[in-house]
């Protein structure tokens, strides 16, 4: 796969492939473990738990990598001496900034298996690397069970190798620079057994798709931004409940260190916050651009930044979206590839009536793929923590994608008729710098 591999030489370690792939993985796991045990610990030895057992200690890291690695637990607490004073909940919060972890680690690992194997060997490492992560996930989940804290044994071994995997495959895509050199099968040459008219399909389809992901990707960005602006200007609130919890210098770093973890969950609320649904912070809550209805919350520091009351300007924030569709739109026209108006125009000779058929079709095309990126975050970013009114948290995936795929697909369509005047104004700026 490489050109080492090309010569007939393999660049790794000295031993079989499936066992090198599951040394990769051992090595995911322990770094990933000790990226979570170590902080943990800190904080143990500073006191900042009751349990003083280092057991204890160590079951509550394995019950963080579990929930880092997106497997719910079932919490189970009694409150009193009846059966009917236990009350039982699921934790199931994915933090997207910590899962990053272990999919890198794994994309590190999958570079080098990729390295390591030829083209028609490379399943070796990834089934055994696969098949360790998944008994290594089994083992945490079966050993951090307890009668309040319990893991689900199928989830603890099938979830964790979902980031795992995905970065492995990725990884070795990056490496062997083609998927045909990754699995064999060249896509040019299935391309090209196509007619002309299927490839400039498969264009633009292709071509919108990415358009969509230019979309999504567009909103989240300038959302995080609204964020950022947002945690600044009340840093002195947030600066307030650290104050109020005098977790002290390492408990504080944990607790920043957890925030961070869910930077990008807040990210992407932020992304359902400005398209207008918003999102719930709890049963019977809700934060949206027009107003925002929250009882009381947990003494997270972060929290003390949400928007409170009735918003003046909140409706404002709806044009994050159509900015991201504005941007895709002009992206779709730089990219050339729109074969449906070219169609339609030969087809149907009057251009008042095509244009704008080809342009609506084109975002609700782009829309769509937004619409389904933006409903998988939305999904990912969201759960429940479990026990009480915090059972509902994030913001609803069908709502969200809703609205952000209108608002998108209403910005493509003025990206894409804006787009050719825009290229040209670029190019006359460029002839002008030239002095053409």
């Amino acid at each position: 796969m490489t050109t080492q591999a090309a010569r007939g030489q393999r660049d790794g370690l000295p031993m079989p492939l499936g066992l090198q792939g599951a040394f990769e993985a051992a090595q995911v796991f322990v770094i990933s473990a000790l990226v979570i045990i170590v902080p943990v610990a800190a904080v143990w030895l500073a006191g900042g738990f009751t349990e003083k057992n280092p057991s204890a200690m160590a079951r509550l890291s394995g019950q963080i990598w579990l929930v880092v690695h997106g497997v719910p637990l079932e919490l189970t607490l009694a409150t009193g001496p009846s059966s009917d004073s236990v009350q039982a909940g699921t934790l199931a919060l994915l933090p997207l900034g910590l899962v990053l972890i272990p999919f890198f680690l794994a994309w590190r690992a999958g570079r080098r298996l990729a390295r390591a194997s030829y083209t028609d060997q490379l399943w070796q490492p990834l089934l055994g690397a696969i098949l360790v992560y998944a008994a290594a996930g089994l083992a945490t989940g079966f050993v951090c069970s307890t009668p309040g804290v319990a893991a689900s044994l199928w989830a603890s071994t099938l979830l964790p190798i979902l980031p795992f995997g995905l970065g492995l495959v990725i990884g070795a895509r990056r490496e062997a620079g083609s998927w045909g050199r990754l699995i064999g099968v060249n896509a040019a040459d299935w391309i090209a057994k196509t007619s002309q008219d299927q490839r400039w399909a498969g264009s633009y389809v292709w071509a919108a798709a990415r358009s969509g992901f230019v979309a999504t990707l567009a909103a989240l960005s300038l959302s995080a931004l609204l964020l950022t602006v947002n945690i600044a200007a009340r840093w002195t609130d947030i600066i307030a409940v650290y104050e109020g919890l005098k977790p002290g210098a390492v408990g504080g770093s944990g607790l920043t260190l957890a925030q961070l973890g869910f930077m990008p969950n807040l990210a992407v609320w932020a992304l359902a916050w400005s398209s207008g649904p918003g999102f719930s912070l709890g049963v019977g809550s809700s934060v949206s651009p027009l107003t925002t209805a929250v009882a009381p919350v947990p003494p997270i520091p972060l929290l003390a930044a949400l928007p409170t009351g009735t918003l003046d300007w909140g409706f404002a924030a709806l044009i994050v979206p159509v900015i991201g569709g504005v941007l895709a739109g002009w992206w779709f026209v730089r990219a050339g590839e729109n074969h449906f108006d070219e169609w339609l125009s030969l087809k149907v000779r009057r251009r008042w009536f095509s244009l704008p058929v080809s342009t609506l079709v084109l975002g609700l095309a782009v829309g769509a793929v937004a619409a389904v990126l933006t409903a998988t975050m939305a999904w990912l970013s969201g759960g429940s923590l479990g026990l009480g009114r915090l059972s509902e948290l994030g913001p609803n995936p069908f709502t969200t994608a809703l609205w952000v795929g209108a608002e998108v697909a209403a910005g493509v369509v003025v990206g894409s008729l804006a787009g050719p005047w825009l290229e040209h104004e670029r190019e006359r700026a460029q002839l002008l710098r030239r002095g053409e």
